[in-house]
């Protein structure tokens, strides 16, 4: 078979969380799947590391979809064509664009509809876009599948799509995360923190992050807990707001919280190693992939009572109220007090870890795809 993929979010040291999930099922799937061939549909030059094994034939075409417009082009116009001239049997995308103009069975996973539910969350014309094609794309596809069974009912409920025809493929986790011993904590420790313990928060900086209220909880735990403890900001500002920004500026303790930028996965792991605890407390996501690193790091979690994080937290986090600043910072003032508790969801998150890997993903999104390839 001629199985063609939309890669265009594989790009070299800018991978973030579909793209993640793009390099780790595909890696696997192809090589697993020597009797296939692979087209991999790229927007851009791209690095030879992603041609995973000698079954897979790297194609570019314009234009760079990095805009409503050129995801419009590039989908409907460049990539159909492309299917036509290596005569796919069918188009696999990761991220959830179809090809309205396609002329094959398509397979999309679409990982959350985050735009449905906040759309004042993301710039108006994404918005409109999404909110435009992807009910589109929903129907269009010959299968669906989706990280969680939370995104799979939202799917069902958004846009009447049949149970039957979304699969849930959960996302893994990089086997490079690991606990770091006392020596590295320490270590980390003096670089960030001056030698203070501390809360860090995993992720882009977008308001569905929840980053606001994050900023609050953190400044009523430390007027209420004269501990000294910091909290570490990891990510990108992609979407710093204005609100973002005035909530900052007001905090009573903000000295106390220290943003490193991205970090890249050496350093990711040690930071996040060494935390008190991992804070993760959006109010939309279709997975959150931190709270698993954060098992494999042997680290604590504090995490939202809301979509889909309690089914990949199971009983191994303190699950909160991310709307409630209070809420939140109850869990840092049991959590960090509590060594016991610790200990307790340090363990029971490695019994939840053991229910998520990319090889299970992988084998999962295999699954769709021959389901769809044996219509």
């Amino acid at each position: 078979m001629n199985i063609a993929v939309n890669t265009r979010l594989l790009l070299d040291n800018k991978l973030e969380g579909i793209g993640w999930f793009t390099n780790e099922t595909l890696k696997r799937i192809v090589l697993q799947h020597p009797e296939h061939t692979f087209y991999f549909i790229f927007d851009r030059p791209y690095h030879k590391k992603f041609v995973f094994a000698d079954n897979v034939i790297p194609i570019i075409t314009r234009p760079q979809a990095r805009h409503p417009l050129l995801f419009y082009l590039w989908f409907e116009f460049s990539v159909p064509k492309i299917l036509k001239k290596v005569q796919a049997d069918i188009f696999v995308s990761p991220d959830g664009y179809a090809s309205l103009a396609g002329k094959i069975p398509e397979v999309l996973v679409m990982h959350d509809l985050n735009f449905e539910h906040y759309p004042q969350d993301l710039p108006w014309i994404i918005t409109r876009y999404y909110k435009y094609f992807f009910p589109r794309f929903a129907k269009k596809a010959a299968r669906i599948a989706t990280v969680s069974g939370f995104s799979k009912k939202d799917i069902q409920d958004c846009y009447g799509i049949p149970g039957d025809k979304i699969d849930v493929v959960y996302n893994g986790v990089h086997d490079d995360f690991h606990a770091v011993s006392n020596e590295e904590k320490n270590h980390i420790k003096n670089r960030y923190t001056t030698g203070c313990d501390y809360f860090i928060y995993i992720g882009a900086l977008l308001p569905r992050k929840n980053l606001k209220n994050l900023f609050l909880a953190f400044d009523m735990f430390c007027k209420q807990n004269d501990r000294n403890i910091k909290l570490l900001i990891v990510g990108a500002r992609k979407w710093w707001t204005a609100d973002m920004e005035k909530t900052f500026s007001g905090l009573e303790h903000k000295k106390d919280i220290i943003f490193t930028g991205r970090l890249e996965s050496n350093e990711l792991n040690m930071a996040l190693g060494a935390a008190l605890a991992l804070t993760y407390i959006s109010y939309f996501e279709g997975f959150g992939i931190p709270i698993l690193e954060a098992f494999r790091c042997d680290v604590p979690v504090i995490t939202s009572n809301v979509t889909s994080m309690p089914e990949v937290a199971g009983d191994a986090a303190l699950l909160t109220d991310p709307f409630d600043p209070a809420s939140v910072a109850a869990a840092m003032t049991k959590l960090s007090s509590d060594a016991d508790l610790r200990k307790k969801l340090i363990d029971n998150g490695r019994k939840q870890l053991k229910n998520f890997s990319w090889d299970k993903t992988a084998g999962l999104l295999w699954q769709s795809i021959e389901k769809t390839l044996q219509l």
